[in-house]
């Protein structure tokens, strides 16, 4: 606080931006710098990255956290490759069709590279069973026995019935075979009798006949009761003659395989199990030998699996051709993709499947190395992440479709048996949606033990500026693009630092950086040119902010109509320039806006007509109640506040959020209780503390900008300018334009460090400074603020006194 006005000085040209300048670099075009290996300014990430990949335990993954644009996948997927190469390759999983309960499959494991060696050989084996089965049964030695077989069961049944038809002759009852069967009739001469000579025998004879006929209808269904007895010693006899031929065939072939596997318990134990199961299903093939059944056919209409498919091996994941641990990347993270599925095949309006319809999901493809998600597109997808959670903490992984876990269809569908898990995740995401997840979520700190926080840029040292000159370098020639010269890679290093709104500073953001380089090289091409100068990355800049800024030119266009009322000129009493930042998309842009304050007698409140209307953002009324707690410590400490202010940001029709206009608006109610004018050739920004310090603001760079650019179109007369917080200095990487008119004394930007150089700036008063008498220097700013508060407490004083005697 001051009793005399003690000017701030406007700040020089080369404090608004900090050039890079070209000719400190060692090389002519970029061609001359090597690839840049080494990953720049993400040692803490690259930190925490390599702890996670090499610490062995289920929990720790990964979460890589930060902005879209930083090219995490790029840096997470480099590190896993190499980490990964030196890894095993993990085993092929293969899916076996289950003897015991078929809708069971069981799972097995084998080395890289064998599983798809036992696919082929049973794919193999399948296409000889087709030939060599239905050639035993072809063979001449086989339809021999089995026709002696069947042969010898009617030779059993014709002697049975000679025998009993040679004692019915003895009897005089011969056997007559009808379309029912075989019966017994009295018979003369060997030939039996009609009804009608039977009827005319004695009632003597017909008994004899009668009695005959009984007792040998007894012995006919003793023979008829034994043909089923007989039939079956027949069919088993026949079985054990396909098992036999089966056998014969299937033996060597079956052993040939055994051979080749032997190193491999369980695939001998599978195809043991083959083995038995082909030769007692010989009749399933013989039957479907005679349907024309072809090998390897999915199920018929009856929904039955063909008798060579369930010998097939359905291969989940094949490494074989794999070199290290695999590193997944599964960019459509859905359920089914995520954990597997069993898909089902329509057959005559029925949905069938059998195990040869497993299909694999990310976590299969990715088990034994590391799997990269995209943690939002995961969270998007229904059921993905609770299905993600349940794997890892149950370190196994289980197929089960969404409507069998919610019961919403009913088919019949199989049980895969569960692979065991042993993968390392990566999500990719951004970081409020690790922080939610963190804060919402009990099982993901348990899940994800391992944050790898990457940084969106890095100091601007010599050895940082020479290691990114070589990073664009390596994405000049990564993209095919024309080579750049010094100067254009000292003009692409000073947008980095704009980018991080910090001429200390460089951005690392290398979306950005890529789209930059790709548009220069286009300006290039199209000018003809071999490589890519100054003039074409100025060029693409400028085409960015021309696709982006009609909103833009359509505010500055109305401000110079005076459509949008903005004095650049002259002097008010309560009003300020004040400056916001608007963005659309990526494009950021101020606008100048009008703030005025009125004040009168009232009880001490400070009104904020954005907030009584719902404008105004948290933030903002923050910033209004700091500054209702600076009037009051300031001035006249020892009386009530009685006073009435309104503030406002006049043709605002929208939302405003923020505390960067605070100063702004103590500096328009600072001017309206001391009556002096502001004046109008100035801006304002920066938000204030109770303390009266002037505080940092984001945007600072677009703000000076706007606030030019209006001034321009107007014509700039050299006393125009703005004042920004001194905390903001560092932050300048203005445009080139307006640095040249600083440096032209036509426009001028003063470092700010309290509201008492602020309010000495705007009304050309100086702002006084609390004496020993405990009173403001006369005339000054404070001194007349104070002055016209203890004016209002009096006046408040005297109206409760005129009050309290009427009563």
């Amino acid at each position: 606080m001051r009793g005399a006005m003690a000017a701030v000085e406007p700040l020089s040209p080369e404090a608004l931006r900090r050039a890079c300048d070209a000719g400190l670099f060692g090389f002519s075009t970029t061609d001359d710098l090597a690839d840049l290996d080494a990953i720049i300014g993400q040692d803490r990430a690259l930190s925490a990255l390599s702890f996670g990949i090499g610490i062995e335990h289920d929990t720790y993954n990964v979460y890589a956290l930060g902005s879209p644009g930083l090219g995490k996948h790029t840096v997470v997927r480099a590190l896993l490759d190499r980490h990964a190469s030196g890894r095993p390759v993990p085993p092929d999983v293969c899916y076996l069709f289950n003897f015991d309960e078929p809708h069971k499959p069981r799972c097995l494991r084998l080395p890289a590279g064998r599983g798809g060696a036992l696919r082929q050989a049973m794919d193999q084996l399948v296409e000889e069973l087709g030939i060599a089965i239905p050639a035993a049964f072809e063979n001449e030695d086989f339809r021999t026995r089995k026709e002696a077989i069947e042969e010898e069961a009617k030779r059993r049944q014709e002697e049975a019935f000679e025998t009993l038809g040679e004692e019915a002759e003895t009897r005089d009852v011969v056997l007559v075979r009808t379309p029912v069967g075989i019966a017994l009739a009295p018979a003369r001469n060997g030939r039996a009798m009609a009804p009608p000579d039977f009827e005319a025998l004695g009632a003597a004879e017909q008994k004899a006949y009668q009695q005959a006929i009984e007792e040998l209808q007894d012995k006919l269904q003793a023979i008829v009761r034994q043909i089923p007895q007989w039939e079956q010693e027949a069919r088993v006899r026949v079985r054990a003659l396909v098992r036999e031929a089966t056998t014969l065939a299937v033996q060597h072939l079956i052993s040939t395989l055994r051979a080749t596997f032997a190193d491999l318990p369980e695939v001998v134990d599978y195809l043991d199990r083959v083995e038995r199961d082909v030769i007692a299903s010989a009749a399933d093939f013989i039957r479907a030998h005679v349907q024309d059944s072809q090998p390897g056919e999915p199920p018929d209409e009856s929904g039955r699996m063909s008798p060579f498919q369930r010998y097939k091996v359905n291969l989940l994941v094949d490494n074989g051709e794999a070199t290290g641990a695999p590193v997944v990347y599964e960019d459509h993270p859905t359920h089914d993709n995520l954990l597997g599925r069993v898909e089902h095949i329509s057959r005559f309006g029925a949905l069938i499947t059998d195990f040869t319809l497993i299909k694999a999901g990310a976590l299969h493809r990715a088990n034994g190395g590391y799997l990269i998600l995209d943690a939002r597109r995961l969270l998007m997808q229904p059921y993905a992440w609770e299905g993600l959670k349940r794997i890892l903490r149950s370190r196994e992984i289980r197929i089960e479709s969404i409507g069998q876990m919610l019961s919403l269809i009913s088919t019949v569908s199989l049980e895969p048996q569960p692979v065991a898990l042993d993968v390392k995740i990566v999500l990719i995401g951004d970081r409020m949606l690790y922080y939610l997840l963190s804060a919402l979520d009990p099982d993901f700190g348990g899940l994800f033990k391992v944050p790898a926080d990457f940084g969106e840029d890095i100091d601007r040292t010599d050895g940082n500026v020479d290691s990114f000159a070589r990073l664009i370098a390596t994405m000049a020639r990564r993209d095919a693009l024309r080579p750049l010269d010094a100067a254009a890679v000292a003009r692409v290093i000073e947008h980095a630092a704009r980018l991080a709104e910090d001429g200390e500073k460089l951005s690392i953001h290398r979306r950005g950086l890529s789209d930059l380089l790709c548009e220069a090289d286009y300006w290039a091409a199209r000018a003809g040119a071999v490589t890519i100068a100054a003039a074409h990355v100025q060029q693409a800049l400028d085409a960015q902010i021309h696709r982006a800024d009609r909103v833009r030119e359509r505010i500055y266009e109305q401000i110079g109509h005076g459509t949008i009322l903005i004095d650049i000129a002259g002097a008010h009493v309560g009003q300020v320039n004040g400056l916001a930042v608007s963005q659309l998309g990526e494009f950021r842009f101020a606008r100048p806006s009008r703030i005025t304050a009125r004040t009168r007698l009232g009880r001490g409140r400070v009104v904020d007509i954005e907030r009584e209307v719902e404008l105004g953002g948290p933030l903002h009324s923050k910033g209004m109640l700091i500054l209702q707690g600076f009037l009051t410590a300031r001035y006249a400490p020892d009386t009530p506040l009685s006073l009435a202010a309104s503030l406002v940001f006049e043709q605002s029709y929208g939302g405003v959020d923020g505390d960067s206009a605070s100063s702004a608006e103590l500096y328009a109610l600072l001017s309206s209780l001391a009556g002096l004018p502001i004046r109008q050739s100035l801006a304002v920004t920066g938000s204030v503390n109770q303390l009266g310090q002037v505080q940092a603001i984001g945007g600072v760079n677009e703000k000076i900008e706007g606030f030019f650019d209006v001034c321009r179109q107007s014509g700039l007369t050299g006393e125009q300018g703005v004042l920004i917080p001194h905390a903001n200095v560092r932050h300048l990487m203005l445009r080139q334009d307006v640095v040249d008119a600083v440096a032209e004394d036509r426009f001028r930007i003063y470092p700010i460090a309290d509201i008492d150089q602020g309010i000495e700036m705007l009304t050309g008063r100086p702002a006084g400074e609390r004496g020993a008498d405990g009173r403001f220097p006369e005339g000054s700013v404070n001194r007349l603020v104070e002055d016209r508060l203890l004016g209002f407490a009096a006046a408040a004083m005297a109206v409760l006194t005129a009050y309290t005697r009427e009563l």
